[in-house]
């Protein structure tokens, strides 16, 4: 964006210590979730701000003799609230069973709830693990992850319910070139990839309320980027959930974002071919580019 609503490119900028190992889970509310895997533990950080927040993820996580996957999670804060938030992490484990483990951290009382947990069905030999590709997607009160491995679906952490679950999607689809979405019409979604073909799946409830998956829009993609000469297949990058823009890629380093109700789109600066976008959307004040004052969240 131009100035003065431009965000300065040093706000956004991450300097972890040199032996610790990173990996970003999430960015939403203004606020990014980055997993520390040296010394296990989140951190919370508003680039706006600057304030960071460090939270040691609960020992079930580490624990080897529950042969816990990589830990991924989500981070959000509640309506007008922009003093606390909240931290969903999530695992699978896996022995005899397999399960996905939960647990909230609520910063206004610096302190993790309760473990939540709900067994996964094991369709492979594989062990299923949370895609630590695809970051969490918020739809209305719940998140959702998409699951890989043994057992290819959507995890869903309900927070009315406190409650996971397990939602599968069409079996005709390749997980692979897949993404959850909240849909524009505020439903969960996903949008699936196929060579240049892109599709829009909704759930929505039937006649007696049971939901299922609908097959709604379809985007010829050729037609609609300016793709690489080599006409190489575009790869799914991100989706910002706030304003339904997915961020689409190809091998060549090109990035695209795509509104999915406009269809209009842009070509974003190239970059390392094997990145994921993980959009940041905030809200602030206008004069955000000088150092007196700190930029205020509404």
């Amino acid at each position: 964006m131009e100035a003065p609503n431009r965000v300065p490119p040093r706000r956004l900028s991450f300097q972890p210590a040199n032996e610790d190992h990173f990996r970003l889970l999430n960015c939403r509310h203004g606020l990014v979730l980055i997993y520390n895997r040296t010394r296990r533990r989140l951190l919370v950080w508003d680039p706006i701000t600057g304030d960071q927040h460090h939270v040691a993820i609960p020992v079930v996580f580490h624990n080897f003799l529950l042969k816990t996957t990589e830990v991924s999670g989500a981070v959000l804060r509640a309506g007008k609230d922009v003093q606390h938030f909240k931290v969903v992490c999530v695992a699978t484990c896996y022995d005899d069973v397999q399960a996905a483990l939960a647990y909230v951290y609520y910063s206004e009382t610096s302190s993790w709830g309760e473990l939540i947990s709900t067994p996964i069905p094991r369709l492979t030999i594989f062990d299923t693990r949370i895609s630590w590709d695809q970051p969490a997607v918020l739809v209305g009160d719940a998140l959702y992850w998409l699951l890989t491995g043994g057992s290819e679906g959507i995890l869903e952490f309900d927070f009315e319910k406190n409650s996971l679950a397990v939602i599968q999607y069409p079996v005709d689809v390749y997980r692979d070139q897949l993404t959850v979405i909240r849909t524009y019409s505020g439903a969960l979604g996903f949008l699936h990839v196929s060579n240049f073909t892109a599709r829009l799946w909704e759930r929505k409830p039937d006649y007696d309320g049971v939901p299922s998956w609908e097959l709604g829009r379809t985007i010829e993609l050729d037609k609609l980027l300016s793709l690489h000469p080599m006409k190489l297949y575009p790869i799914i990058r991100g989706f910002a959930e706030d304003n339904n823009v997915v961020f689409l890629g190809t091998a060549m380093g090109d990035i695209f974002s795509v509104q999915l109700q406009s269809l209009q789109f842009n070509n974003l600066p190239q970059t390392d071919v094997r990145s994921y976008v993980h959009p940041f959307e905030s809200v602030y004040t206008g004069d955000i580019g000088g150092e007196r004052d700190r930029a205020k969240l509404f």
